[in-house]
């Protein structure tokens, strides 16, 4: 059985950590000045991987907060995946080449599925694709837009293209500290017969212990975002509860 894993998120706008509620950049709270500090913070308590998004970059489509990225790769001994303006190859390149463990990529999938399918064919498994759903349907653009593209539909499709890791994220529950949409999220490790990262409504370590169920599915991860900054758990109390301590 795949090893269940925790990421704990750091979001990054202006250069600070923040959580943005259901994606809103008008709903936005400022739970720190350094991404890399903080990336730290969750490296001691035993995180082996850190969540990274670039809210500037995913909304001006470039690269903008990569340089804290860098500085966590650089500094810290974790595994780092990083999504958020990524839109060329050269952006995958330049993070890969800089010791990015995998790169994600949301809004593509939908704006440019032969780009998205290119680069699965060239970097494997170092891409994982975000897929952003609300009610069903894909949501892009920073979730400014939903599509009529079914979510498990562009997984599939995907998967045959040959994505490995998906991550997965039921926007109605994001930043509301609700719980996740478990049935959605193992759905989708179904449907694609790949590795599913939960991302989204992780309120609690019951929350973690519900969604561990699944990994006979493929559910493999959480991300954990303001669970964490709001003190819910920590990073190590989640673990143990993946270890089943």
């Amino acid at each position: 059985m795949a090893a269940f894993t925790i990421y704990p998120a750091i979001d990054m706008r202006g250069g600070k950590c923040v959580r943005l509620l259901q994606g809103d950049y008008n709903k936005e709270t400022v739970y720190g000045d350094s991404p890399v500090d903080m990336a730290a913070l969750f490296t001691e308590q035993g995180a082996t991987w850190i969540h990274m998004v670039d809210l500037d970059g995913a909304k001006e489509g470039k690269r903008v907060n990569d340089r804290f990225v860098l500085e966590v790769v650089k500094q810290l001994n974790v595994n780092v995946q990083i999504g958020g303006g990524i839109r060329t190859e050269e952006d995958i390149v330049y993070y890969l080449e800089n010791g990015v463990a995998r790169v994600i990529l949301g809004s593509a999938a939908i704006a440019n599925p032969p780009f998205v399918k290119e680069m699965l064919k060239k970097y494997g498994e170092r891409i994982a694709v975000g897929i952003d759903a609300k009610n069903g349907f894909v949501a892009t653009e920073g979730w400014l837009n939903t599509s009529n593209v079914k979510a498990t539909e562009l997984g599939k499709e995907l998967a045959e293209a040959g994505a490995q890791t998906f991550i997965f994220t039921d926007i109605a529950t994001d930043g509301m500290l609700s719980g996740p949409n478990i049935q959605a999220v193992a759905e989708m490790a179904r449907m694609t017969e790949k590795s599913v990262i939960a991302s989204g409504g992780v309120s609690s370590l019951a929350d973690i212990k519900a969604l561990k169920e699944f990994t006979k599915d493929g559910v493999v991860g959480a991300i954990v975002g303001k669970a964490l900054y709001t003190k819910q758990f920590t990073v190590a109390e989640a673990l143990k509860v993946v270890q089943g301590e």
